[in-house]
Protein backbone atom coordinates (compact mmCIF):
# COMPACT_ATOMS: atom_id res chain seq x y z
CA UNK A 1 0.00 0.00 0.00
CA UNK A 2 1.10 3.17 -0.77
CA UNK A 3 1.52 5.94 1.71
CA UNK A 4 -0.99 9.41 1.07
CA UNK A 5 -0.58 12.56 3.60
CA UNK A 6 -4.21 13.14 4.78
CA UNK A 7 -4.87 16.51 5.89
CA UNK A 8 -7.80 17.65 7.88
CA UNK A 9 -9.94 20.82 8.66
CA UNK A 10 -11.11 20.96 12.39
CA UNK A 11 -13.93 23.29 12.58
CA UNK A 12 -16.81 21.70 10.76
CA UNK A 13 -14.88 18.42 9.78
CA UNK A 14 -13.88 17.42 12.90
CA UNK A 15 -15.78 19.05 15.25
CA UNK A 16 -18.39 21.32 14.90
CA UNK A 17 -16.87 24.14 17.15
CA UNK A 18 -18.75 26.90 14.60
CA UNK A 19 -21.37 26.96 16.68
CA UNK A 20 -19.61 28.04 19.50
CA UNK A 21 -17.95 30.38 17.61
CA UNK A 22 -21.36 32.33 17.07
CA UNK A 23 -22.55 31.59 20.82
CA UNK A 24 -19.50 34.06 21.75
CA UNK A 25 -20.21 36.74 18.76
CA UNK A 26 -23.48 36.79 20.31
CA UNK A 27 -23.15 37.65 23.40
CA UNK A 28 -20.20 40.54 22.31
CA UNK A 29 -22.90 42.05 20.09
CA UNK A 30 -25.94 41.83 22.37
CA UNK A 31 -23.30 43.90 24.95
CA UNK A 32 -23.45 46.22 21.97
CA UNK A 33 -26.70 46.49 21.47
CA UNK A 34 -26.24 44.82 17.81
CA UNK A 35 -29.06 41.75 16.98
CA UNK A 36 -26.81 39.43 15.36
CA UNK A 37 -28.71 36.19 13.96
CA UNK A 38 -27.83 33.44 11.97
CA UNK A 39 -27.81 34.54 8.83
CA UNK A 40 -25.44 37.26 9.89
CA UNK A 41 -22.91 34.64 11.31
CA UNK A 42 -22.52 33.00 7.85
CA UNK A 43 -20.73 36.18 6.66
CA UNK A 44 -18.20 35.22 9.32
CA UNK A 45 -17.63 31.64 7.80
CA UNK A 46 -13.34 31.23 7.05
CA UNK A 47 -13.30 34.76 8.05
CA UNK A 48 -10.58 36.46 10.64
CA UNK A 49 -11.07 37.52 13.99
CA UNK A 50 -10.56 40.96 13.41
CA UNK A 51 -12.85 41.23 10.22
CA UNK A 52 -15.24 39.32 11.92
CA UNK A 53 -15.61 41.61 14.88
CA UNK A 54 -15.45 44.77 11.87
CA UNK A 55 -18.82 43.03 10.27
CA UNK A 56 -20.37 42.95 13.59
CA UNK A 57 -20.22 46.49 14.27
CA UNK A 58 -20.85 47.43 10.72
CA UNK A 59 -24.32 45.87 11.61
CA UNK A 60 -25.37 48.12 14.43
CA UNK A 61 -22.71 51.26 12.65
CA UNK A 62 -20.71 50.97 16.29
CA UNK A 63 -18.26 52.86 16.30
CA UNK A 64 -15.19 52.08 18.21
CA UNK A 65 -11.39 52.77 19.30
CA UNK A 66 -8.77 50.54 18.60
CA UNK A 67 -8.29 49.63 22.01
CA UNK A 68 -11.92 48.73 22.35
CA UNK A 69 -11.78 46.40 19.21
CA UNK A 70 -8.59 44.96 21.43
CA UNK A 71 -10.71 44.70 24.48
CA UNK A 72 -14.06 42.81 22.54
CA UNK A 73 -12.03 40.63 20.91
CA UNK A 74 -10.25 39.43 24.07
CA UNK A 75 -13.17 39.16 25.61
CA UNK A 76 -14.95 37.34 22.44
CA UNK A 77 -12.08 34.75 22.77
CA UNK A 78 -12.42 33.92 26.74
CA UNK A 79 -15.84 33.40 26.08
CA UNK A 80 -15.21 31.04 23.15
CA UNK A 81 -12.80 29.21 25.00
CA UNK A 82 -15.08 28.38 28.09
CA UNK A 83 -17.32 26.79 25.72
CA UNK A 84 -15.21 24.65 24.03
CA UNK A 85 -13.84 24.04 28.07
CA UNK A 86 -16.95 21.88 28.43
CA UNK A 87 -16.46 19.55 24.92
CA UNK A 88 -15.69 15.90 25.07
CA UNK A 89 -15.60 12.98 22.41
CA UNK A 90 -19.32 13.11 22.12
CA UNK A 91 -18.76 16.04 19.56
CA UNK A 92 -16.47 14.34 17.45
CA UNK A 93 -19.27 14.44 13.99
CA UNK A 94 -20.84 11.55 13.01
CA UNK A 95 -18.64 9.45 11.06
CA UNK A 96 -14.99 10.86 11.81
CA UNK A 97 -13.78 7.97 14.13
CA UNK A 98 -13.87 5.70 11.50
CA UNK A 99 -11.88 7.29 8.94
CA UNK A 100 -9.22 7.97 11.39
CA UNK A 101 -9.07 4.51 12.92
CA UNK A 102 -9.19 2.86 9.23
CA UNK A 103 -5.81 5.81 8.18
CA UNK A 104 -4.13 4.75 11.63
CA UNK A 105 -4.80 1.29 10.93
CA UNK A 106 -3.11 1.40 7.28
CA UNK A 107 0.08 3.05 9.09
CA UNK A 108 -1.21 6.49 6.79
CA UNK A 109 0.38 10.10 8.22
CA UNK A 110 -2.59 12.21 9.69
CA UNK A 111 -2.02 15.47 9.80
CA UNK A 112 -4.01 18.48 11.14
CA UNK A 113 -4.79 22.18 8.82
CA UNK A 114 -6.58 24.50 10.75
CA UNK A 115 -6.79 28.24 11.42
CA UNK A 116 -7.91 28.08 14.77
CA UNK A 117 -5.09 28.47 17.80
CA UNK A 118 -7.24 26.53 19.78
CA UNK A 119 -6.90 23.58 17.75
CA UNK A 120 -4.89 21.73 20.22
CA UNK A 121 -6.73 21.91 23.63
CA UNK A 122 -9.52 21.21 21.24
CA UNK A 123 -7.86 17.73 20.29
CA UNK A 124 -7.14 16.77 23.49
CA UNK A 125 -10.81 18.09 25.26
CA UNK A 126 -12.15 14.98 22.62
CA UNK A 127 -9.44 12.69 23.48
CA UNK A 128 -8.63 12.56 19.65
CA UNK A 129 -5.35 14.23 19.59
CA UNK A 130 -3.18 10.92 19.68
CA UNK A 131 -4.50 9.94 16.09
CA UNK A 132 -2.67 13.07 14.68
CA UNK A 133 0.92 12.73 13.66
CA UNK A 134 1.27 16.59 13.18
CA UNK A 135 -0.74 19.46 13.57
CA UNK A 136 -0.75 22.66 11.49
CA UNK A 137 -3.03 25.53 13.33
CA UNK A 138 -3.17 29.32 13.52
CA UNK A 139 0.15 29.88 15.48
CA UNK A 140 1.75 27.76 12.39
CA UNK A 141 0.64 30.02 9.61
CA UNK A 142 0.15 33.62 8.98
CA UNK A 143 -2.16 32.88 5.64
CA UNK A 144 -5.68 32.51 6.22
CA UNK A 145 -7.30 30.17 3.21
CA UNK A 146 -7.73 30.29 0.56
CA UNK A 147 -4.00 30.82 0.66
CA UNK A 148 -2.18 27.06 0.55
CA UNK A 149 0.06 27.81 3.42
CA UNK A 150 -1.29 25.39 6.16
CA UNK A 151 -2.05 22.54 3.54
CA UNK A 152 1.51 23.19 2.06
CA UNK A 153 3.45 23.19 5.84
CA UNK A 154 1.29 20.33 6.49
CA UNK A 155 2.23 17.74 3.45
CA UNK A 156 5.82 18.80 3.90
CA UNK A 157 5.51 17.79 8.07
CA UNK A 158 4.34 14.36 6.32
CA UNK A 159 7.40 14.29 3.73
CA UNK A 160 4.56 13.86 1.29
CA UNK A 161 4.66 16.05 -2.33
CA UNK A 162 1.55 17.93 -3.05
CA UNK A 163 0.05 15.76 -5.24
CA UNK A 164 -0.09 12.95 -2.54
CA UNK A 165 -1.75 15.15 -0.21
CA UNK A 166 -5.68 14.66 0.48
CA UNK A 167 -7.18 17.52 2.08
CA UNK A 168 -10.94 17.15 3.87
CA UNK A 169 -12.62 20.83 4.24
CA UNK A 170 -15.95 22.38 4.45
CA UNK A 171 -15.12 25.83 3.64
CA UNK A 172 -15.22 27.45 -0.04
CA UNK A 173 -11.96 28.91 1.07
CA UNK A 174 -10.02 25.90 2.33
CA UNK A 175 -11.30 23.87 -1.03
CA UNK A 176 -9.98 26.87 -2.77
CA UNK A 177 -6.75 26.41 -0.89
CA UNK A 178 -6.31 22.49 -1.21
CA UNK A 179 -7.20 23.32 -5.02
CA UNK A 180 -4.50 26.17 -5.36
CA UNK A 181 -1.88 23.61 -3.27
CA UNK A 182 -2.56 21.09 -6.69
CA UNK A 183 -3.92 18.44 -3.45
CA UNK A 184 -6.75 16.38 -3.76
CA UNK A 185 -9.75 18.23 -2.17
CA UNK A 186 -12.11 16.63 -0.31
CA UNK A 187 -15.49 18.80 0.19
CA UNK A 188 -17.41 17.71 3.75
CA UNK A 189 -21.03 19.56 3.58
CA UNK A 190 -23.00 20.33 0.58
CA UNK A 191 -22.40 20.18 -2.76
CA UNK A 192 -24.16 22.78 -4.42
CA UNK A 193 -21.80 25.38 -2.02
CA UNK A 194 -18.26 22.82 -2.50
CA UNK A 195 -18.96 22.28 -6.37
CA UNK A 196 -14.88 23.14 -6.44
CA UNK A 197 -13.94 20.26 -4.60
CA UNK A 198 -12.75 17.15 -6.17
CA UNK A 199 -15.39 15.00 -4.93
CA UNK A 200 -17.54 15.88 -1.70
CA UNK A 201 -19.81 13.77 0.76
CA UNK A 202 -22.95 15.40 2.99
CA UNK A 203 -20.03 13.56 5.93
CA UNK A 204 -17.76 11.23 7.29
CA UNK A 205 -20.84 8.63 7.82
CA UNK A 206 -20.80 8.51 3.47
CA UNK A 207 -17.18 7.50 2.97
CA UNK A 208 -16.30 4.20 2.42
CA UNK A 209 -13.39 2.08 3.21
CA UNK A 210 -13.44 1.30 -0.65
CA UNK A 211 -12.74 5.01 -1.15
CA UNK A 212 -10.38 5.52 1.22
CA UNK A 213 -8.20 2.43 -0.38
CA UNK A 214 -8.50 3.96 -3.78
CA UNK A 215 -7.46 7.04 -2.32
CA UNK A 216 -4.29 5.36 -1.03
CA UNK A 217 -2.90 3.57 -4.08
CA UNK A 218 -4.21 6.02 -6.65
Amino acid sequence: MKTKAFIFDLDGVIVDTAKYHFLAWQKLAESLGINFTHEHNEELKGVSRVRSLEIILGLGNVEATQEQKDEWLVQKNEDYLQYIDKMDDSEILPGVMKVLEFLKSNQQPIILGSASKNARPILEKVNILHYFDDIVDGNDVSNAKPDPEVFLVGANKANQPNENAIVFEDSVAGIQAANIAGMMSVGIGEASVLNEADVVFNNFTEITEEFLRELINK
